[in-house]
């Protein structure tokens, strides 16, 4: 089963020390620690509140880019944090693409607290989400697999479904996935969208409230159904429950229907892919439990 892709180019400490000193030598002094490796980028901690985030494969060279274009107007907008860009770096002979300082954006990983632990965010996440999921610019990418028709990633989810192994309850699943399908499609103005909301880019401070969202690679445009699969992502049903109610008559049941179909989408993407990185196919576990819990 495929796990994380191969980079095209091996990124260290070392290359951010160098594009440091060729585009911001004042900041080249600062100790330099990798945070991240994931699918897309690689991410280096600068100092105390700055970070360094650059492409692992040619993929993703358009996803920093996006980055570097919408996250200043979101994060004027957004009632937490985020990692905005503080330089959109160059290529140069030691790393041939785009690349970002970004503000360092402090919390504990969703992902690393318990489901309980989670519930206090349910608040700080639907006024985020509120501020976020406003309509999109002409020019905001429109990404093929997130916040498109729910329709087009059928055949995707039924060919995940077909493991019997990974999905004892497959008839459950599928079930699921029709009813979802079913609801009316999205008909209002493509919205801004986060695209890869789930508890892994949700921070959290020390009291469990919201302290802060991150990764934004997959910005773009279309349903918000997208992002609101979170729900089932990140909170159980009693925490659930409060999140839909906190986000109240701007979300209409034919979308909560669709969050939940991409909830699944999300969830075996997350179990079908992610043999190579356990956290992450803890989280699509849990969604598996909460969107056959309804």
């Amino acid at each position: 089963m495929a796990g994380m892709p191969p980079a095209t180019v091996e990124v260290s400490a070392a290359v951010v020390h160098a594009l440091l000193l060729d585009q911001r030598p004042d900041l080249a002094g600062r100790p330099v620690v990798r945070v991240a490796n994931g699918w897309d980028n690689a991410t280096f901690r600068l100092g105390d509140d700055l970070a360094v985030r650059l492409p692992r494969r040619d993929e993703a060279v358009p996803l920093v880019l996006h980055e570097q274009r919408y996250l200043p107007g979101i994060a004027g907008r957004s009632p937490v944090p985020v990692p905005v860009p503080v330089l959109a770096g160059r290529p140069t002979s030691d790393f041939p693409w785009p690349w970002s300082i970004v503000r360092w954006v402090s919390g504990l990983p969703a992902v690393d607290a318990g489901p309980v632990d989670r519930g206090s965010a349910v608040d700080g996440l639907a006024a985020f989400l509120r501020s976020l999921h406003v309509p999109a610019e002409a020019d905001v990418p429109v990404n093929p697999v997130r916040g498109v028709p729910l329709v087009d990633r059928n055949a995707v989810v039924l060919g995940r479904l077909a493991d019997r192994r990974r999905y004892p309850r497959t008839a459950e699943l599928e079930a699921a996935w029709a009813e979802a399908c079913a609801a009316a499609a999205w008909d209002g103005p493509a919205m801004m969208l986060h695209g890869d909301l789930h508890p892994a880019n949700i921070l959290l401070a020390a009291d469990g409230t919201l302290s802060g969202v991150i990764d934004f690679g997959d910005v773009g445009a279309g349903d918000p159904a997208v992002d609101l699969a979170v729900g089932w992502l990140m909170f159980d049903a009693g925490a659930r429950q409060r999140f839909i109610g906190a986000l109240g008559a701007a979300v209409d049941g034919d979308t909560w229907a669709r969050a939940r179909g991409w909830a699944l989408v999300l969830s075996t993407a997350m179990v079908s892919n992610s043999d190579d990185n356990p956290r992450m196919f803890s989280v699509g576990e849990f969604g598996i439990r909460q969107v056959l819990d309804g």
